[in-house]
């Protein structure tokens, strides 16, 4: 390879560059609609699906700044540090459309533009894939319940909820009138959903129990 190829490969031109980023933009969209088609509904975030069609544009240009400088490279991993991310990513999914986002982003930031636009593609439709066939999920189907509980320090909810559901997972509580309502957000697998009208009035028979509602998540735990 010559001095002048050297050069090419350390500083690329203008169209380079505007090719990379075309292609990481182009990708970065196939990766949010994948996330649009794919996503469940509850949790959704239109900004979150903003940032998947930036992300590969970002990770290319940082891929193109670091070339083959190992200097530039320890540099970068630096100044990077001191970015802190506080916002917590719930859904392992959305960690997966993240590296989805960076990985391809990557690819296009080194020039291999097929190998960028074939790898969204695939991942794309094995991810379509398998948010519409029913092997993922569970047998028994998961419900979402809410209440709110008055007047109660204690938790007199409890015996219900074992006794009618086989699983079930708090996932949210919020304080409201100083701290004397409190309203409770359950994933719950119920042991018979033929009972579910049975346990929603059994759960409304407890004192301070109140707004009851209990719907169909298809979220797994």
């Amino acid at each position: 390879m010559s001095m002048f190829q050297e050069y090419q490969n350390l500083f690329p031109t203008i169209g380079q560059v505007a090719g990379h980023l075309t292609i990481a933009l182009g990708c970065g969209f196939l990766v949010s609609l994948v996330y649009r088609w794919s996503h469940p509904g509850p949790g959704y975030s239109t900004r979150f699906v903003n940032s998947l069609v930036s992300l590969p544009m970002i990770t290319a240009t940082v891929v193109m700044v670091i070339g083959n400088n190992l200097a530039r490279a320890f540099g970068l991993v630096g100044a990077m540090s001191i970015i802190r991310f506080r916002t917590a990513i719930r859904d392992p999914q959305d960690t997966v459309f993240v590296f989805f986002a960076l990985a391809v982003g990557m690819a296009a930031g080194v020039g291999l533009h097929l190998t960028a636009i074939t790898g969204t593609a695939s991942i794309g439709i094995v991810i379509c894939i398998l948010s519409r066939i029913s092997y993922t999920y569970p047998k028994r189907p998961n419900f979402s319940l809410q209440f709110s509980v008055s007047g109660e320090k204690e938790t007199p909810y409890l015996p219900v909820l074992e006794k009618y559901c086989k699983r079930y997972r708090p996932t949210n509580v919020k304080s409201r009138k100083g701290g004397d309502l409190l309203e409770f957000s359950f994933y719950v697998t119920l042991k018979d959903v033929d009972k579910s009208e049975e346990f929603i009035r059994e759960l409304g028979q407890i004192q301070g129990v109140n707004r009851i509602n209990l719907s169909l998540d298809k979220r797994r735990f």
